[in-house]
């Protein structure tokens, strides 16, 4: 929900491999899933370009907003009553100003 804390954004923005490398080890132990540095490249929802695969067609809150023509969740009108976001923002409000920024 904050891409400016995410490593394969970082990563991407500052073309560093080790970071590449650090998140895709812990990503792949979090999801039990082949994750590799080369997977590990993101520009972020907001801009046009690459998308780590998860951002790009796995992720339920990025699909819906494509799908409802908005950038982000955090312009789309039916925010304030969106139970998939409503779940994360109740567990972390700070995730609500980081959609709405």
């Amino acid at each position: 929900m904050d891409c400016e804390k995410c490593g394969a954004y970082l990563a991407t923005l500052n073309d560093n491999q080790a970071l590449r490398e650090k998140t895709a080890k812990l990503w792949a132990e979090l999801n039990k899933a082949p994750i590799l540095p080369e997977h590990i490249n993101c520009q972020g929802c907001r801009v046009k370009g690459i998308k780590t695969v998860f951002c790009d067609s796995l992720c339920g809150i990025r699909q819906c907003a494509l799908k409802k023509g908005v950038t982000t969740c955090g312009d789309c009108p039916e925010l304030g009553k969106c139970q998939i976001v409503g779940r994360i923002i109740a567990n972390n409000p700070t995730a609500l100003k980081n959609l709405k920024g």
